[in-house]
């Protein structure tokens, strides 16, 4: 084969790229960028078409990499961990995360705090289940401990349940501790935080009960009176 270009074709479902013939033939396709640089015509060797090859799988393999992180910030190694599933071989992974580390689309601390922020403000968790979901996510443990001492278990659990004490107001209180430490439980706070939550949560409610009562019940004699 003589390796001639006789036809670049930019794909009609992708129009980002371009299908290259040689010798009549389909042999590979590439990026818009890439092809700019071919002409119908030209012979190419086996060495470029292999790193024309290479680099459109490395090319891929960044924009697969940009893709995933538009849902949403990533730790390295979900990076790593996602692009191996797409079948990306090692060297290509490798530079393809050194690239976005260079660009600033990868920086491990900055998602860490993102993600203690995040749940503190949406999803309040304790100390020990911060540091387990980071861990899950390949986060380095001295980042990990930078970050999550400074979170107050017991701030973080009356901010997961006081949004809910309306909602349990009704219950008995064996029913309201056992529906709050469940609750607590499950996102990783201890027994002792959950009693201490608790305490606190059981007299507010007690305290909200007396002065609804005590409201209506002087709302009663306003009306008594008038009659």
């Amino acid at each position: 084969m003589s390796n001639i270009i006789t036809l670049l074709k930019i794909q009609e479902k992708d129009k980002t790229r371009v299908n290259v013939f040689l010798d009549e033939e389909f042999a590979f396709a590439i990026t818009l960028n890439a092809a700019m640089n071919l002409r119908k015509g030209q012979q190419l060797s086996e060495a470029e078409i292999e790193q024309l090859k290479a680099a459109d799988e490395r090319q891929r393999a960044y924009t697969k990499a940009l893709y995933f992180l538009g849902f949403r910030s990533r730790s390295q190694a979900e990076i790593e961990q996602y692009l191996r599933e797409k079948e990306y071989t090692a060297p290509v992974i490798q530079e393809v995360v050194q690239r976005l580390l260079a660009e600033k689309y990868l920086d491990d601390e900055a998602f860490a705090r993102s993600w203690v922020d995040s749940r503190e403000q949406l999803r309040p968790r304790s100390s020990r289940a911060l540091r387990y979901e980071l861990r899950q996510k390949g986060v380095d443990a001295t980042v990990i401990d930078e970050l999550v001492e400074t979170v107050d278990d017991e701030a973080a659990a009356w901010a997961a349940v006081e949004s809910k004490l309306a909602r349990w107001q009704t219950l008995e209180q064996q029913e309201f501790f056992k529906k709050l430490s469940g609750f607590l439980g499950r996102r990783g706070f201890t027994y002792e935080v959950t009693r201490r939550v608790y305490k606190r949560a059981w007299a507010e409610l007690g305290e909200a009960k007396n002065t609804e009562a005590e409201n209506t019940e002087a709302e009663n004699k306003e009306l008594d009176e008038v009659d």
